[in-house]
Parts: C-alpha cells; structure tokens; sequence
C-alpha cells in the first residue's frame, strides 16, 4: 500500500496536474465552454495514449539500444534531475508552457496533451516505473492504472480550471509546481545513487 501511495504522489508530481490549468486557461480562451469541455478531454486522452505508448515499448527500445538497466537509472535520473531544476528554478511549468501557444485553433495536442501532460519528465517516469528488470507484470499494470488514475484527476482539474484558478490563483499553482519539482528532484537523485550503487557492485 505504502509503495502504491509513493508512486502516486511521484506521477501527481512529474504530471503536475494543477501547472496545466493555468496552460489550459490560455489554450482556450478563445473557445466557448462547450469546446473547453472537449479540448480538456481530448488533450488528457492523448496524454494518456503518449505515455502508456512509452509504458509498453520504453523497455523494447532501450534494450534493442542495448542499454543497461544501470545506465538507464542513472541516465533517467539525470534528466529527471534537470526537468526537475527547471520547475524550481525556471519561470515555472505554467509561464513557459503558456509561451509556447502560437496557434490557438490547435492547442489540444500542442501545448496541452504534450508537453504540459505527458511531459519528458512524465514520459521517463513511466518508462523508469515499468523497467522489466525491477518490477513484475502485476506491479507494471498497477503502474498503468495510476497513470490513469492521475491522468483522469488532471482531466477532472481541467474541466473545472476557472474555479481552480479562483481558489488557488496562479502564484498558488506556481508555488504548487515547484513543491512538485523539489519532490521529483529527490526521486532523480535516488534513482541516480541506485543506479551507481548497482553498477559498483556488479564490477
């Protein structure tokens, strides 16, 4: 139950679902509330699509790469670790992202499913949680289901983003954001030393 409890809070973090409201708000303010509806939907749908796509062949890509596990631990830690630098230190998930809109007829896709979603801090996540050679085919499909589960908070969120942004505000989901970057930081750097620690007792 605890390691259940642990994964969720890890994928709320590098998902991020409060960072995407403030996107999400921008991406639509040109459509009614009917399209809002379907834009929201659609993007987290999508999301959810990139990142079980990674879930199932992460791990065919990597060992067809011949990359070993400890490489990919301490590689993936990296990254995160960097992803994660940006949303504590940088101008935050939703300034950054909210940026990137130029075309507001196709925002469902582009910034909302990808990157503001399934980031590429959410996609090395999902391809670290579901690594063939730590986790089981039972512990992989609970993985999946909290993705899910996670990604459907996020659409949740969405649909209600206006009262959201009221009661939060846009420094609250800022400040929110970067708590979330502290908490994947200390998630990368462990997958970093365990990584080292494997690849020194194996030599």
């Amino acid at each position: 139950m605890a390691e259940i409890i642990t994964k969720m809070l890890f994928l709320f973090a590098v998902i991020d679902p409060l960072g995407s409201v403030p996107v999400y708000l921008e991406a639509t303010k040109q459509l009614d509330g009917k399209h809002k509806k379907k834009v929201a939907i659609r993007a987290s749908l999508v999301a959810f699509v990139i990142l079980l796509f990674f879930i199932v062949v992460g791990q065919i890509i990597l060992e067809g790469m011949e990359i070993t596990l400890h490489a990919f631990q301490i590689s993936g830690g990296v990254i995160l670790f960097l992803f994660a630098l940006t949303m504590i230190f940088g101008e935050g998930k939703p300034q950054s992202e909210k940026h990137r809109i130029t075309d507001y007829r196709h925002v469902t896709v582009f910034p909302l499913a990808i990157p503001s979603i399934a980031s590429p801090g959410a996609i090395m996540a999902v391809v670290l949680l579901t690594d063939n050679h730590i986790y089981s085919i039972q512990q992989q499909a609970m993985t999946t289901f909290l993705v899910l589960l996670v990604v459907l908070l996020t659409m949740a969120i969405l649909l209600t983003a206006n009262l959201v942004q009221r009661r939060i505000g846009e420094y609250g989901i800022t400040v929110i954001s970067k708590v979330m970057g502290l908490i994947l930081a200390s998630y990368a750097v462990q997958s970093i030393l365990t990584g080292l620690r494997d690849f020194f007792i194996v030599l």
